[in-house]
């Protein structure tokens, strides 16, 4: 039996604890030992309280935030690597963590520092996760906002100063400094829980190994589609998003019979729109159901949603109001198989936008291109073999 823990630092999205429940079962299921450090409490009492594992606090910088980065660095900087003596605190709140629980590796989902620690105590170290938080190897990180004018010399100076203040530590507690920043969030192995289509950096396929996303699943209730003759779409949008109500329009207006599960109308809010095509959920739906009978899926580009999608043939019209999930509507519209409204300038005519979802075949086409390409894929399967890859890790140590 092998001792595995795994930590989440960096990162408020749910994808971060969904991926680690879905390894958690699966190392749990091969007869390991699983402890966590997870960020948010809350979040990983929600999505792991049934697992019987330990979960921890991981250790977080509290006085800065990264609002408007535009790159790894950035966001890191804004998480105490702005000087050694910040960085330290935290590193050794990680070494303490770990030489408590004396884990054999340590897997790291968006955990620099964590991976830093287990660097200075000679721990075994793979870094997981969706594209966004595992970059390319070898190269300066990403600038994610190509479309600003971004300076890149301050991007540059962002990283070396970052790369400076991490080798800065590992030295005094006499580890082997990193060459690049990206090593920092790649540990010795990197393992991408993603597609080519889901790769926020879009990096050529043949480039790495691809293990596919890794979302959970939770039972819904079953699809109650409004009746007519409409194509069927499926709508998951908060209200949060400015246009939830106008493509909702657009949608009845376009004689589309919708079904719409928002989270705040569930939860007893008025409802933004009422059309006898329009039907509202009162719950979680059962994503692989409504899909399964869906022509379009409208949503905020969640990891999730778009990988279920992309399973199932689903175009889709992407509406993200976040950095991560903007980058990868960017791709999947690449990729054929979506639009981005994000991109879309100014007043919105969100009837056209989905009457060309709706009419243009090469859409559905790439959709169904995708769901070829990954038939039969599932999240344990993927699981599994990251299971496998981590033990051979172990094993090797």
């Amino acid at each position: 039996m092998t001792h595995f823990h795994l930590a989440w630092e960096l990162g408020g999205d749910s994808a971060h604890p969904g991926r680690m429940r879905v390894l958690t079962q699966a190392l749990l299921g091969r007869g390991h030992m699983v402890s966590l450090s997870v960020r948010d409490l809350g979040a990983a009492r929600r999505l792991l309280g049934d697992l019987d594992v330990t979960v921890l606090q991981a250790p977080l910088w509290l006085h800065g935030s990264g609002h408007h980065a535009a790159s790894l660095a950035e966001i890191m900087l804004a998480a105490g690597y702005h000087e050694a003596q910040a960085l330290d605190g935290l590193v050794r709140g990680w070494r303490g963590q770990l030489e408590l629980l004396l884990p054999d590796v340590l897997v790291a989902e968006f955990a620099p520092t964590a991976l830093l620690a287990a660097r200075t105590l000679d721990i075994p170290a793979a870094a997981i996760g969706a594209a966004f938080t595992v970059p390319p190897a070898g190269q300066p990180l990403p600038n994610f906002r190509p479309w600003e004018a971004v300076d890149l010399a301050r991007l540059a100076a962002a990283e070396l100063h970052v790369l400076k203040v991490m080798n800065t530590v590992l030295v005094h507690y006499g580890g082997v400094p990193y060459a690049q920043a990206a090593d920092s969030l790649l540990g010795r192995e990197h393992l991408l829980c993603a597609w080519p289509e889901l790769d926020h950096y879009g990096r050529p396929a043949a480039s790495e190994q691809w293990f596919g996303p890794a979302f959970v699943a939770p039972p819904g209730e079953a699809p109650q589609w409004p009746p007519g003759q409409g194509h069927q779409v499926f709508v998951y949008l908060r209200q949060e998003h400015p246009a939830h109500a106008a493509v909702l329009h657009a949608l009845v207006m376009e004689g589309c019979r919708v079904l719409c599960y928002q989270p705040e109308v569930a939860a007893g809010a008025v409802p933004p729109v009422h059309a006898t095509s329009l039907a509202w959920a009162r719950g979680p739906v059962d994503m692989a159901a409504v899909l399964s009978q869906a022509r379009l899926c409208v949503c905020q580009a969640g990891e999730g949603t778009v990988a279920q999608s992309l399973l199932a043939a689903v175009p889709m019209l992407l509406l993200p109001t976040k950095l991560e999930r903007y980058l990868l509507a960017q791709r999947l519209e690449a990729a054929g198989v979506a639009i981005n409204g994000g991109r879309l300038p100014g007043a919105v005519d969100w009837r056209s936008v989905v009457r060309s979802l709706l009419m243009d075949g090469r859409t559905l086409l790439a959709a169904r291109n995708a769901a070829a390409r990954y038939a039969g894929f599932t999240s344990a399967q993927m699981a599994a073999r990251l299971v496998s890859r981590l033990e051979s890790m172990a094993a090797s140590a």
